[in-house]
């Protein structure tokens, strides 16, 4: 018996569910279970559980409204959460989170604007987008440029390496994308940059390094304090311009 299919159409499609709240344009996907619960105390939001993640939404939804939802890890999961925000109405996306440097001038603490990425993760393939390159939305990458320059916060800007296996960076990787001057290492970009320009969404992110592999050791910054700061000035800083954006 042969199967004939009459359609590419996915079988499954990203749907608002009867209890799902409804989203604003603006939606702060934040990768760190530990950055959102922090973000989310910030000021008075509701919160939905959806299962393998959930979405605190702003309870004034006549000023500053805007959402935040996470975590996720790696671009399979990454896309389910966007493909869904984006069902519940979400259009101007950005993605605060954590990276490795690939570069000796990029240290623990700093703050890196994903512009490209190199694809080694098996989820954007799934998303045909011709000969469209996957990037950021530059008009959103600019707000946050200008965000980071008035509160004296230094950054980067640049391609970043998007993996499925991160213990899988071996020493030839690294060294071959920090003499390309690749930035950093992480594991969604590249799957979300995709997926955005598939659906016709505006994305951004900002990436604060965690570690560093430049040197092929692994210098963890986990539990340093300038790691924890920034973290926090950067996760205060989106949260203030998200909330601008929908006043």
């Amino acid at each position: 018996m042969s199967l004939t299919f009459q359609s590419d159409d996915a079988v499954i499609q990203p749907r608002k569910g009867k209890n799902d709240p409804t989203l604003g344009p603006d939606v702060l996907m934040v990768v760190i279970s530990q950055d959102l619960e922090r973000l989310s105390k910030l000021k008075p939001m509701d919160r939905f559980d959806l299962g393998f993640f959930r979405i605190f939404r702003s309870k004034d939804q006549t000023r500053g409204s805007f959402a935040l939802t996470g975590p996720f890890l790696g671009a399979p999961q990454a896309v389910m959460v966007m493909e869904k925000i984006i069902a519940l109405g979400a259009k101007r996306i950005c993605v605060f989170g954590w990276c490795g440097s690939l570069q000796p001038d990029l240290k623990i603490g700093d703050i890196v604007i994903p512009l490209h990425s190199i694809a080694e993760e098996g989820t954007s393939r799934h998303y045909p987008i011709g000969n469209s390159k996957p990037g950021t939305d530059q008009g959103l990458n600019r707000i946050l440029e200008r965000a980071l320059e008035q509160e004296g916060l230094p950054y980067r800007k640049g391609t970043v390496w998007t993996t499925d296996a991160p213990y899988q960076e071996t020493a030839s990787k690294v060294k071959t994308y920090r003499r390309k001057e690749v930035l950093a290492v992480e594991m969604e970009m590249s799957a979300l940059m995709t997926v955005a320009i598939y659906r016709s969404v505006k994305l951004s992110g900002l990436l604060v390094v965690s570690d560093e592999l430049f040197d092929l050791k692994w210098h963890k910054g986990f539990s340093s304090p300038l790691f924890k700061k920034r973290c926090e000035q950067a996760g205060n800083l989106l949260v203030r311009l998200f909330e601008d954006q929908g006043s």
